[in-house]
């Protein structure tokens, strides 16, 4: 197993951490390319629940080198708990990498993140407020700091100071807070340097040297491509690229060592924040379907708005990911439903759309065209292959193959790492597509 990219092809909570630890085992390196700690990855192991939010879902594997892309923005107190809080649960976590071109968040993002959203009323984004756009912003603003700034302390504390003298006007004179000291700032900035400092070095070229050597690396994104900056639901989006493409430049590695593309696909659909969500439901079914998949964020424990899975959302998933092919999480789920429904079009002013439109205001204003298919009831507990589901269960995984023109490589019926089994070879699948 070479190179691997796992994507969210929905938007985001579709089980990509599960994924990224089922293919793990097999890899060497394991790079988390953009995002922040806005994101959760639940992972389970041997009845434990791990909730990893910076830390990529390879480090339950020891001797696996796992990497904090440059696409990362980093909030190094948040890190600092999380590596803390696995070391106190007996997680090695000497693997760790972090890149020294990952930006830096600072607490004035957190606030900024806060006001701007509040200042938004009823348009708000729906954030975590954990202060990540606004430290993306800064970032091609080109005023951001990163870990190598955090290295160089003399430098650190002069950017920092220039910093905070416009960040604390904006926060004083346009939303009306009170301004961040500067020193507190710095007392604990210096106390994070030296706690990460053993783990932060060039990853792009740790990557690429993996890479020559034939080893496996697998590459996992946060959020999914219905949140990209670019290719999402725009304004209703992160502030980065959980698309494929994003793996390249968040990690610092050329477009020609991907090897597959791995689109992670919920069995149903679900999104947290606002925004468009044209397959939503909002009964008693989509109160039942949330609180059977446990739908609530593993970074806030808010609930996530749930809904039937939407074949035009993932079509283009499969479109501005190249994905290869399809992991289904959370089959399970939809036992015990007599009827399932998969949005295959829109229907907007009259007309049916096939395709993602670009304008949010059109989305909001979809309604879903649906296919029905007969449910299941059988319990998916104990299924350990295709040929153990319910035939329903099967002819439904068929139906999203077709709908998509990609294969489903994996199946995942449950939380724990047995749960999860390969249908198709990825890199048969790959040489199949590419004749490679």
């Amino acid at each position: 197993m070479p190179s691997v990219v796992v994507v969210g092809a929905q938007w985001g909570d579709e089980g990509k951490g599960k994924v990224t630890d089922f293919l793990a085992r097999q890899a060497d390196v394991v790079v988390r390319y953009q995002g922040g700690s806005n994101a959760g990855h639940t992972v389970h192991v041997n009845d434990q629940e791990f909730r990893l939010h910076l830390v990529p879902s390879g480090i339950l594997y020891p001797g696996t080198i796992c990497v904090i892309g440059n696409g990362v923005v980093v909030d190094p107190g948040a890190l600092v708990s999380e590596l803390d809080h696995l070391e106190s649960r007996g997680v090695d976590t000497s693997g760790l990498r972090i890149s020294d071109r990952a930006h830096v968040i600072f607490p004035y993002h957190h606030l900024l993140d806060a006001a701007e959203e509040d200042q938004k009323g009823q348009l708000r984004i729906g954030t975590t407020r954990r202060g990540i756009g606004p430290s993306y912003a800064d970032k091609a603003a080109r005023i951001g700091l990163r870990m190598a700034d955090l290295l160089d302390w003399p430098l650190f504390e002069e950017l920092v100071t220039r910093n905070l003298q416009a960040k604390n006007n904006l926060l004083s004179k346009v939303y009306g807070l009170p301004t961040v000291d500067p020193g507190e700032i710095l007392d604990n900035y210096r106390q994070y340097a030296e706690r990460l400092r053993p783990y932060i070095t060039d990853t792009s070229l740790l990557v690429n040297n993996a890479l020559d050597r034939g080893q496996s690396v697998v590459f996992e994104g946060a959020q999914g491509t219905m949140l990209d900056i670019d290719h999402g639901t725009y304004p209703y989006v992160t502030s980065s690229h959980p698309t494929a493409g994003g793996a390249c430049i968040g990690a610092g590695i050329g477009p020609t060592r991907v090897d597959v593309v791995v689109g992670v696909v919920k069995a149903y659909t679900s999104r947290v924040g606002d925004g468009p969500f044209p397959t939503e439901l909002t009964d008693e079914l989509g109160n039942w379907l949330r609180d059977r998949g446990g739908e609530y964020g593993t970074t806030t424990g808010r609930p996530r708005r749930v809904g039937w899975l939407d074949a035009v959302a993932l079509r283009y998933a499969v479109r501005v990911s190249g994905i290869d092919g399809i992991a289904i999480t959370k089959l399970d789920v939809l036992s015990g439903l007599d009827v399932l429904k998969i949005a295959v079009g829109y229907q907007y002013q009259g007309e049916v759309l096939t395709e993602v439109p670009a304008s949010a205001a059109v989305m909001y204003r979809c309604e879903p065209v649906y296919e029905e298919m007969a449910g299941f009831r059988e319990s998916l507990q104990d299924v350990r292959s295709m040929d153990g589901l319910p035939a329903a269960a099967r002819a439904y995984l068929q139906r999203i193959e077709e709908l998509l023109g990609v294969p489903i490589v994996l199946v995942s019926i449950g939380s724990e790492r047995a749960q999860t089994f390969p249908v198709k070879d990825l890199f048969a699948v790959r040489r199949a597509v590419t004749g490679l």
